[in-house]
């Protein structure tokens, strides 16, 4: 199951990518998220880990399988029979904006039933995540 939101926000992207890849402060400017605690440190990087707490969801720690820098990150978090896949890119646009856009994919064995039963859950959650980016960064 493939689960996508977009917004366009008024900030330069290396603000916005700044913002979205300091992912221990998501807290800070999304309902979406309880708390991401980093289990390890420094900069976020391939191979960067972070157990993250979601309302209404199981505790997950995701990893970083891709990164490039100011542009996007990729992580994963793997459960029973279940991928769950995060994208999230960041692409500068005229005028000092900024496209947002966040992805999320259920793949594995369970992936598309666990999918279809957080369907209604995860796209509110990825249009809480791009809207409460969209309000922290514009000035």
């Amino acid at each position: 199951m493939h689960f996508e939101a977009t917004t366009e926000i008024g900030a330069p992207s290396h603000e916005v990518f700044a913002t979205y890849a300091d992912v221990e402060h998501w807290p800070d400017w999304t309902t979406s998220v309880t708390s991401v605690e980093r289990l390890d440190e420094g900069p976020l990087r391939v191979g960067s880990r972070a157990r993250v707490r979601q309302p209404r969801l199981p505790t997950a720690v995701w990893e970083v399988t891709e990164l490039v820098p100011g542009e996007s990150f990729t992580w994963v978090a793997r459960g029973p029979g279940v991928l769950t896949t995060g994208v999230h890119r960041v692409e500068p646009l005229p005028e000092g904006r900024t496209r947002v856009t966040a992805i999320l994919d259920q793949g594995g064995l369970l992936g598309p039933v666990v999918g279809r039963l957080t369907k209604s859950l995860t796209d509110l959650y990825l249009k809480t995540e791009v809207r409460g980016l969209k309000a922290h960064c514009e000035p």
